[in-house]
């Protein structure tokens, strides 16, 4: 009984924290914001796998993808959800915290045969938007070297499959690559593990 107590009592000195705090700043601050995608994405969004590492992304971007989500343009498991309880000030917030924070490459095992031809096709298809081995957040196409092997292969199956509707230009792209190199799933799996060999 005194557990239970003192666990509402904290919870309820965190709520008026948390309200104190918005209050007086007109919103959630971008760190409390912030905070909040650790659980999934990592403390200042370095994930540990296999949700992606978002520190260091450019907040057009950011907030492209979380207006996707929010309206339901991006298919998602749990993202759409989540986002559409967030208003616009709060995702130039998460946009804003997140551009400050450095991106860090997934400590992964990749193939290197694999990761060879998957150069082949960046630098014959992707570079023109994904530049410098897709290292460079000012792309305005999210951070694809060393980002998690598992995030990337599915995202690449979702923009095929015509479930992120904000990346059109890359579902053409997708489809031209695929149509001119042959099977989705070793295309997939060369560009996978070609990103991943991209420290």
């Amino acid at each position: 009984m005194k557990r239970s107590k003192a666990l509402q009592t904290a919870l309820f000195a965190c709520g008026l924290a948390f309200t104190a705090a918005a209050s007086a700043g007109g919103g959630a601050s971008e760190s409390m914001l912030g905070n909040t995608c650790a659980g999934c994405h990592g403390t200042d969004g370095i994930s540990s796998g296999p949700a992606p590492t978002i520190a260091g992304l450019s907040p057009d971007y950011f907030t492209s993808v979380m207006q996707g989500y929010r309206s339901g343009d991006n298919g998602s498991t749990i993202m759409g959800r989540i986002a559409k309880g967030y208003t616009d000030a709060d995702l130039d917030a998460l946009a804003s915290f997140f551009s400050k924070k450095k991106f860090a490459a997934a400590p992964q095992k990749f193939d290197a045969g694999l990761a060879k031809k998957g150069a082949k096709y960046h630098d014959k298809y992707c570079e023109k938007c994904h530049s410098e081995g897709g290292s460079l957040a000012e792309d305005d196409g999210g951070i694809l070297a060393g980002q998690w092997m598992p995030y990337l292969d599915w995202t690449l199956q979702d923009v095929r499959n015509g479930v992120r509707q904000t990346d059109k230009k890359m579902v053409k792209k997708l489809k031209k690559l695929i149509g001119k190199e042959g099977n989705p799933a070793d295309v997939r799996a060369a560009l996978v593990n070609y990103y991943a060999s991209q420290k």
